[in-house]
Formats: C-alpha cells, structure tokens, sequence
C-alpha cells in the first residue's frame, strides 16, 4: 500500500514539473546604438536593439517588437516586430541578432532621457509562450524656453500697464508675441496683442498695454517659434498688486527749488542783454553806413 502512495506522489510531481513553464528560456535585450544623440524634436533617430540568448536550446523562438508611444512613433508600413529562431548557436559565429528601427520624434518630447517599452515574446522548450517587458531610454536635445514675467509698472495718469519679460531658457526665439484675453481683471482699451519679436536666452524686454487693472491674478498668452520652427503657445499668470504702484514719490509733482527760478532768470536776463546788445550794435553799423554814403 505504501508503494502505491509513493508512486502516486512521484507521478504527481513529474507532472507538476512538467506544467511550470521553464525559467532557462531567458533572452537578454539591449539599446547598443542611438544616431543621432541626441535626437531632435520633430526629426527621426535610429535605434539598433541587440537580442541576446539565442544559444539557448530552451528557447525556441523569440519575437521583438516596439511599443509606440510618446514621444516616439514608427512611419506607417515600418517593420514593427521581429522574430527569431531560438537554438541558433553556431561556433564561431554570433549568438546575438539585431533588430534596426527609425522612430520619429514628436516636436514636444522633453528634454534628456525619454522612455520607450518593447514587447518580448518567447517559447520555451516546453512550448510554453511568455512574454515580458523591457524599458529603454533615448536622449532628446529638447527645445528649452520658459519665462518669467512681471509687473514693472502702472501709470494711472496715462493708465499704462508695463510688463518685463525674461527668457530664462537655453534657446532663443523669434516671433515672439503677447496677448491678454478677456478677463476680469484687466480691461484693455485699444490692441490686446504686443509684438515683442525676437528675445535670445537670458534676455529680457518690456511691453505695455493701456489698461485698468484689477488686483488679482492676470493671464497672459505668449506665442513664439522655437529654433526648430515649431510655432509654440503657452499662458503665464502674473498678480497686480495696486498698492505697489500708489503714492510713489516719483510720480508726484516736485515744488521747485529757489535755485531752479534763479537759474531760468538768469539765463532769461542774459538773453534778453544779448539781444538788445546786437541790435544797439546793428543799429549803430547801419548808422555809420549811412553817414558814409552822405560824405561820398
């Protein structure tokens, strides 16, 4: 009786063996070469994946393939997914094969490292298909412009609203333009668009609308073409605060000193003694002109 239970649970675990899928089956992927790098927004790079394990007689069969995400895209018709016989080894030669893809780049990847996944399937000598995940980067030279912006003055007299802008990216732009929307707190009277033009790295300007404003946030949107010629939105919010433009010694009216007056008199008395010098001067020569001529 005993005889037959150990036999049992020796069949039962063969059995259980045979079911667990085989872990010896286990491809290597690698990233070996990136051109350009880094790669620019809005161009393509080509990636060169090297799939390594082949040899092993556990594998039979190894597919890879590219999961297109952003940043990264393949042209339609493009080569998405290669397979490759497991068992391969030859002496002498590579147990390693290559899979080549171009991918396009979108005009928004971010600066530095950028991930992409891929799929790689594989079936083990015991027929069994698995599949797991490997994760990649690529280096991007993405375009790097931001600004900051401030209030630099408001001029209730002529109700001007002055605005500094400073390029605190790593690109220079071109085309640059600014508009406030409609909101509440800010009304424009007139043009609600100011053309800046050209602002390189590190640079700033100033800009200016006739307005009332409000204290609170203001919105304002800015336009600019990068260095890879992508025309580029994005909003900035800056806070008005009236206190801080109100009762400034600068804009009130100064009482002049007596020095001011004495300085205006004297330049107005030595004008006028220089005037009635020269036409007592011009006078008298006309004079003895005349005298002259009666003698002749």
């Amino acid at each position: 009786m005993m005889l037959f239970i150990l036999v049992g649970i020796f069949l039962l675990e063969v059995s259980f063996v045979r079911a667990v899928p085989s872990n010896d089956c286990m491809p290597t992927v690698e990233l070996i070469n990136q051109d350009p790098y880094p790669a620019n927004p809005g161009e393509y790079v080509k990636t060169v994946f090297e799939i390594g394990g082949l040899s092993n007689p556990d594998c039979k069969s190894v597919s890879f393939e590219i999961k297109e995400d952003f940043p990264f895209s393949l042209n339609p018709g493009a080569t998405r997914k290669f397979t490759f016989s497991g068992n391969a080894y030859v002496k002498d030669y590579s147990t390693t094969a290559l899979a080549p893809y171009e991918l396009r780049v979108d005009k928004d990847a971010i600066d530095g490292n950028n991930k992409i996944e891929a799929l790689v399937t594989y079936i083990d000598s015991n027929g069994n298909t698995m599949s797991l995940i490997k994760e990649f980067e690529i280096n991007v030279n993405g375009v790097k412009v931001d600004f900051s912006i401030s209030i630099k003055d408001f001029d209730s007299t002529t109700n001007t609203l002055t605005f500094e802008i400073l390029n605190i990216g790593e690109d220079n732009v071109v085309g640059l333009t600014a508009d406030i929307p409609k909101q509440d707190n800010v009304i424009v009277k007139g043009t609600n668009r100011e053309i800046i033009g050209e602002l390189d790295a590190n640079d700033d300007t100033t800009f200016n609308y006739e307005a009332l404003p409000k204290d609170g946030e203001i919105a304002l949107e800015l336009s600019y073409t990068d260095t890879i010629n992508e025309r580029r939105h994005m909003e900035k919010k800056v806070y008005y605060d009236s206190s801080y433009f109100t009762d400034r010694k600068a804009s009130e009216v100064q009482p002049k000193s007596i020095y001011y007056y004495l300085f205006w008199g004297l330049l107005v008395i030595i004008v006028i003694r220089w005037v009635w010098v020269w036409r007592r001067n011009k006078k008298k020569k006309e004079k003895e002109r005349r005298e002259s001529e009666r003698k002749r």
